[in-house]
């Protein structure tokens, strides 16, 4: 196998010497789904976890991570951050502001440590999966210590 280029992500694990696997998979032109990645890696959708990030008026970021089969409550999702209304940040900005691109964007790893939180169906795995920080890649991550390096909080904040 061909030895992968580090992301950010990655560096930023094996700095902190955070134990971590790398999973690759074949990236299509378009846009693709949790679900389909979860097949690809071969992990139970349940484990698969995508990287929202949204702003507020005044464009402060906050970044959410949640199952790739469920959705962002956005209402709960703000609360949770004490901001009155988020919204998804513009897709053209999300390169700029996080330094990874739609279907690579990792929580770990970002140009700035924003507020972030994880989804409390978190609690209930060992490891999860999570954008490796680009396309094309996973990282498999001990739920723990997800946490501890996006120094995120956890609360509920999908659709029941």
């Amino acid at each position: 196998m061909a030895k992968t280029k580090k992301t950010n992500a990655m560096r930023m694990l094996d700095r902190a010497k955070i134990n971590y696997e790398m999973n690759t998979y074949e990236v299509s032109d378009k846009h693709q789904h949790g679900e389909q990645i979860a097949k690809l890696v071969g992990a139970n959708v349940e484990e698969v976890y995508k990287t929202l990030v949204l702003e507020n008026a005044n464009h402060d970021h906050y970044v959410f991570v949640i199952p790739v089969n469920a959705s962002l409550d956005m209402k709960e999702a703000a609360h949770v951050v004490n901001e009155k209304k988020l919204h998804l940040m513009p897709l053209e900005q999300l390169k700029q502001v996080t330094g990874y691109v739609r279907g690579g964007c990792s929580p770990i790893g970002m140009k700035h440590l924003f507020p972030t939180t994880i989804d409390v169906s978190a609690k209930n795995l060992d490891k999860l999966y999570v954008s490796g920080g680009q396309r094309g890649m996973q990282i498999i991550i001990q739920v723990d210590d997800l946490i501890e390096i996006t120094q995120a909080q956890v609360a509920h904040i999908t659709h029941k």
